[in-house]
């Protein structure tokens, strides 16, 4: 039996996050956005709807 040379190239690849920082700002903004119109709606649902009932 002969040897088989396997000649094997091994791809080293290296993965880095990128990790853009106006991207992350942004949605924070986005949600932050959502987060304060929504208690917003509820405030009004409390203070001006509610009390009619």
């Amino acid at each position: 039996m002969a040897m088989v040379d396997r000649n094997v190239d091994i791809e080293e690849r290296h993965v880095e996050k990128k990790h853009d920082s106006s991207m992350v700002a942004s949605t924070f903004i986005k949600y932050a956005a959502y987060i304060i119109i929504f208690f917003g709606l509820l405030y009004f649902l409390v203070q001006y709807v509610f009390p009619k009932f």
